[in-house]
């Protein structure tokens, strides 16, 4: 990258003793450069703690934003045939964060992941420095007994006693990881033998709001995406039980095998929680497996206000997948998928190479977990999970819970406060807050779906106004019969009423003309 100007300082620059040296005058290359590392490292530090004070300042922008070409002129990001000089890398870390779009900021409410958690990112930095692999005790000893203990601790959390989990590279993955295991589970042969060893078509269940993984899951792992049936949802986004126990004996009746359900506990645009137990009544009527995807709700488990009734009978789940990267502000990534069952992840996954996970080991080989998974190398997603969860502890994470949904309840009463200029499209079960802006032309004209149109058109508009001022972002999208609309995500502890009064009067102020 060409940070700067020719001839202009730069405003982190190192000692004239090291701007000029390379990587290799660092350790472990050069053994005797201890200086030089330090006075590097530290520089970084300061880079990255200035980003920090930058992300909290409210006079600070989300975002300066630049279209994909005119970013490509400013970065320069060709690899050179020679390594750079520390200060020219000093410059490449300053204007790669100059440029990001800053997640952390109280004013961005475009993702479901938001926020930026002060401990966990100090865990991040330790498990960076680490450097290790998570599939054997042998050398992630510290680590692989953390997974224990903050998945167990999970699982409790769940309501189960025993069973067992892992940390996957994300939600979708988490999904996958649960289909597997049911289909293991219910047809053993499938490992060694394939597609043959099941007399039948296999077919699947999700409701028809829930999130792309689960009918990719069925395209990857060889069902095939018409045997993944959307199941209705109701005006709220609930998948209708009567609904799911219809399309299951369609498909019985055609001689077909329905054998896994996936519940979702936190949609990804509205934020709805499908009734878990009377869908666990009709899994267990039909002996069929029953997932939960929590990736986005799992956090309200946390929380005694708010995890009832949203989450009743989680617990009756075979499998449930929950992303603290989400809704607990972990910072990223960091998901997990839990089993009821104890020994289903081996038994499915476990291949027994011989020259990683050896039966003779000088420690007790339950602790390796690499056998259990389908990736080998394994990121350490735990390390920054466990800190903040010990910063915060169970009482922390409660009142951050609680926090987050008390701003979104606010947010509606702000919205319901001011039916002119907001229209709410559903009373949210979560932090998903969905509305429509409406500009001074529409506001004395009934609501229809005609006048729905025009405000959907108007959204994707006013989103692009946002980015250029670069004062906040909120994210839109379409979903069945709407058009375009905002859906306001508060999963940040850094955002405040002040911040969700900004929000609204900054969206009147450059959508009141459009």
């Amino acid at each position: 990258m060409n940070s700067k100007p020719d001839g202009q300082q730069s405003k982190y620059q190192l000692s004239k003793e090291t701007a000029g040296l390379h990587s290799t005058d660092l350790l472990p290359h050069n053994l005797s450069g201890q200086a030089p590392t330090r006075e590097f490292l530290l520089k970084v530090v300061d880079i990255l703690v200035d980003y920090i004070n930058d992300v909290n300042d409210r006079d600070e922008k989300v975002l300066h934003f630049k279209h994909p070409e005119e970013m490509l002129r400013l970065l320069k990001l060709d690899i050179p045939d020679e390594g750079v000089p520390l200060q020219n890398l000093i410059d490449d870390c300053s204007l790669t964060l100059k440029h990001q779009v800053k997640t952390g900021h109280p004013r961005f409410f475009n993702q479901l992941s938001c926020g930026l958690d002060i401990v966990s990112m100090a865990g991040e930095w330790l498990t960076a420095t680490a450097n290790t692999n998570m599939f054997t005790y042998e050398i992630a000893p510290v680590f692989i007994l953390m997974e224990n203990v903050v998945l167990t601790k999970m699982r409790e959390i769940i309501g189960w006693k025993g069973g067992d989990s892992i940390f996957a590279p994300g939600g979708s993955i988490s999904n996958m990881y649960a289909f597997l295991a049911a289909r293991h589970k219910m047809f053993p042969g499938y490992k060694e033998q394939g597609l043959h060893s099941i007399k039948g078509q296999l077919v699947m269940y999700t409701s028809n709001q829930s999130h792309y993984s689960v009918k990719s899951c069925a395209s990857v792992c060889g069902l095939g995406t018409d045997n993944c049936v959307d199941v209705p949802s109701d005006e709220r986004g609930r998948m209708i039980p009567s609904e799911l126990e219809r399309l299951i004996l369609e498909r019985k009746s055609k001689g077909h095998i329905p054998f896994f359900v996936t519940a979702t506990a936190g949609t990804t645009v509205l934020g709805a929680f499908d009734p878990i137990n009377e869908i666990a009544d009709i899994c267990e009527k039909y002996k069929m497996w029953l997932h939960i995807d929590a990736a986005w709700g799992g956090g309200l488990l946390l929380s005694r206000k708010y995890r009832h009734p949203r989450l009743d009978g989680i617990e009756r789940a075979n499998s449930v997948t929950w992303n603290p990267h989400k809704l607990m502000g972990t910072l990223l990534q960091c998901s997990t998928i839990h089993f009821r069952e104890n020994g289903l992840l081996i038994s499915c996954n476990q291949m027994s190479a011989e020259y990683l996970f050896m039966q003779d080991k000088l420690y007790d080989i339950q602790y390796d977990t690499g056998d259990k998974v389908i990736q080998c190398g394994r990121h350490n997603d735990v390390f920054k999970l466990w800190l903040q969860w010990r910063a915060k502890g169970n009482e922390g994470f409660e009142k951050h819970m609680d926090h987050l949904m008390e701003l979104s309840e606010y947010m509606v009463e702000k919205i319901k406060a001011s039916p002119d200029k907001y229209y709410l499209i559903l009373e949210p079960e979560m932090v998903n807050v969905s509305f429509w802006y409406v500009p001074k032309r529409l506001r004395n004209i009934p609501h229809s779906p005609k006048r729905a149109e025009s405000l959907g058109q108007i959204t994707p508009v006013l989103k692009g106004k946002m980015m250029e001022v670069g004062t906040l972002m909120v994210g839109y999208q379409p979903l069945n019969e709407l058009p375009n609309f905002f859906r306001n995500i508060i999963s940040s502890a850094a955002v405040t009423k002040e911040d969700v009064d900004f929000l609204l009067s900054e969206l009147d102020r450059l959508g009141q003309d459009l």
